[in-house]
């Protein structure tokens, strides 16, 4: 008997309603449109509101990929969920998303490989769905980055246009500090749904390959709040900035311009593919310069890369999905596309998947 492949039911999204602007950030420190823009590509992301967490996220955007794939949430065996930002240092979010879809207990599991998370869950639903351990598996990515910003009450307020500011200049030059990272993220959640399928039409994850490497965690890392540390949290380490992620962006840049595209030829001709077979690549996104330069590197028209960082921000574990969600919508994925995902995230985490809609 074959091995049964994971294949798509059903995919959904969730996107906070508050859309946050590259000018309203330049009321809370130093910077513009333009700076944020050349460098990165976004225009504009979406911030949840005080008190929602990645798993609130992550079950709406869990519900829409069940009524995408006409399923109930009762039919599935098994819940993967991926995330940078669980709401609790623990529990970590996949039985927060299991409870608050109603589900009777079921094995629930949470991945943390950053903003590589979503490739390597899909990976794992690959390999639960293939061992024959599941039948139908939920795969959710969910980050909730506001919750990292070192932002006081004050800037909280200017941000969201309920205060009319200006800033006192500590505040500014405290924000200004991290200019370079905070513009960046955005609040999201992305869910997919999996059926077994023996159907032999050749759809389904085709196939993965992922790496991490510890010898590359200080490229993206935060240098406090760990076990490392006794106690784990301090103010000191809080007025020092040391809960905050630090980025050497020019490593960052390098290292995803250079193995997201090496995974992707490799995987593909590990299943007799060339890169001219592709008919979409969705990467993670972090930076439109990175994508572009990826997509440079392989050699793929406009038409088979699909790119939405301008108006989300970087979402983490949710850029997979949301990304292809959007692709599928716009008629890019149709029943039978060969699509490739490929990330790259802290740890260091990377890779490329194989997915035949």
């Amino acid at each position: 008997m074959s091995r049964p492949r994971a294949l798509l039911a059903g995919c959904g999204v969730a996107l906070p309603p508050r859309v946050v602007t590259n000018h309203d950030f330049a009321r809370v420190l130093e910077t513009s449109d333009e700076w944020i823009f050349e460098r990165s590509g976004i225009r504009e992301r979406r911030f949840v509101e005080r008190g929602v967490g990645a798993s609130d996220l992550g079950t709406e955007a869990a519900r829409a990929a069940l009524d995408d794939a006409g399923m109930a949430a009762a039919e599935l065996d098994y819940v993967v969920c991926a995330t940078m930002t669980p709401d609790h240092y623990f529990p970590g979010p996949a039985t927060l998303v299991q409870h608050k879809l109603g589900l009777s207990p079921l094995p629930a599991l949470d991945i943390r490989q950053q903003c590589a998370g979503f490739a390597y869950g899909l990976q794992v639903v690959d390999a639960l769905i293939g061992s024959g351990t599941a039948a139908s598996v939920l795969l959710v990515g969910c980050d909730v980055h506001t919750a990292l910003m070192p932002f006081s009450e004050r800037t909280w307020a200017v941000l969201e246009g309920r205060d009319p500011g200006p800033l006192p200049a500590e505040d500014f030059e405290w924000n200004s500090r991290y200019r370079h990272l905070v513009v960046l993220f955005g609040d999201a959640a992305g869910a997919m749904v999996f059926r077994a399928s023996a159907a032999g039409d050749g759809r389904g994850i085709l196939g993965c390959l992922l790496y991490g490497d510890g010898g590359h965690k200080d490229v993206l890392a935060v240098p406090g709040a760990g076990s490392t540390r006794r106690p784990w949290v301090t103010a000191e380490q809080i007025a020092a900035g040391e809960t905050v992620p630090v980025m050497d962006g020019r490593q960052v840049f390098k290292l995803a311009v250079t193995r997201m595209p090496e995974a992707t030829r490799a995987l593909l001709a590990r299943h007799g593919h060339g890169v001219g077979d592709l008919d979409l690549l969705v990467m993670h996104q972090a930076n439109l310069r990175i994508n572009e330069a990826a997509q440079k590197a392989l050699g793929l028209p406009d038409a088979k890369v699909h790119n939405n960082i301008d108006r989300y921000g970087n979402t983490t574990s949710a850029t997979l999905p949301l990304a292809f969600h959007e692709a599928r919508q716009a008629g890019k994925a149709p029943q039978g596309a060969l699509v490739a995902f490929a990330a790259l995230g802290a740890g260091l985490h990377w890779g490329a998947v194989l997915m035949r809609v």
